[in-house]
């Protein structure tokens, strides 16, 4: 795949929210969150499998890659100070239908091919995200899609080597395109619809491409995977955008289970927490 060329900071780049065009200014913020929010939730799927993975050194790597996803979600949180939100509400205060992440995540896979699913589909949904904007117009983004991709290469690793390793025999290759076929259509979704919020966002070039340059190359990062499983490309069918909200970025409602969210807030040891 052909790396992006670096960005280099410019006139025409935005420094603060306050610099955004019109309009813009919410669907950056909406970005942002929804980014964080799934990184955020895609570090507790890896997280609760480290004791439930097949073997150590794979329960080893879920802990490494939810360390990477929560730092991640960390620094993007982080930037929604300068719109005025409140971090910690966002991060503890909370309940799951203020969440905006990629619908696959709202439960716990109960397979290790489905976790794997979410490792190669979402974790690379996001990663073809930070790819583009690491050529966005708004600075404070693009600066920290370096660290968050080389820290990506290792996931996206992670996924091939456990597909080769699935593809050997039958049943196990059936188990992970099964759980690549349920969990595609809502990382292919994510990337949105051609409605007025990418107009503006393309405008701006804060995502320096539309949502059809961003699912082919999702696309193209999938096919090795497809491949070794014996499904070919995945058929870019346009979907349903009935009951869009672009503020959560998915259709027909639906939130995480409220044990996960509960989980994340660290209820149980809020009474810790120092000021």
């Amino acid at each position: 795949m052909a790396e992006l060329e670096t960005h280099a900071t410019n006139a025409s780049d935005y420094a603060h929210p306050d610099a955004l065009p019109p309009g813009v200014r919410d669907d950056v913020r909406d970005l942002i969150l929804s980014m964080a929010d799934s990184k955020r939730l895609l570090g507790m799927r890896y997280a609760e499998w480290v004791l439930g993975a097949p073997e150590i050194e794979a329960g080893i790597a879920c802990a490494s890659m939810a360390q990477d996803e929560w730092g991640h979600a960390r620094l993007l949180y982080a930037l929604l100070k300068d719109f005025g939100e409140d971090v910690d509400a966002l991060e503890h205060g909370r309940d799951p239908a203020g969440y905006r992440n990629i619908a696959a995540l709202d439960r716990e896979p109960d397979t290790w091919a489905g976790l794997l699913a979410l490792n190669a589909a979402v974790d690379g949904a996001l990663t073809t995200a930070f790819e583009a904007l690491s050529e966005s117009t708004y600075e404070p983004l693009r600066t920290r899609c370096a660290k968050l991709l080389d820290e990506e290469k290792f996931h996206a690793a992670h996924a091939l080597a456990w597909a080769r390793r699935y593809a050997g025999a039958e049943d196990s290759r059936a188990a992970l395109a099964g759980a690549l076929k349920e969990v595609m259509p809502s990382a292919f979704a994510w990337f949105g619809p051609a409605d007025d919020a990418e107009s503006r966002l393309l405008d701006a070039r804060i995502v320096p491409g539309d949502r059809e340059a961003a699912r082919g190359r999702l696309s193209a990062r999938l096919e090795p995977i497809l491949e070794l499983l014996g499904i070919g490309a995945p058929v870019l069918a346009e979907p349903d955008w009935a009951g869009w909200d672009p503020a959560r970025r998915r259709t027909g409602g639906g939130a995480p289970d409220a044990a996960t969210v509960e989980r994340i807030r660290g209820d149980r040891n809020r009474e810790f927490l120092m000021d």
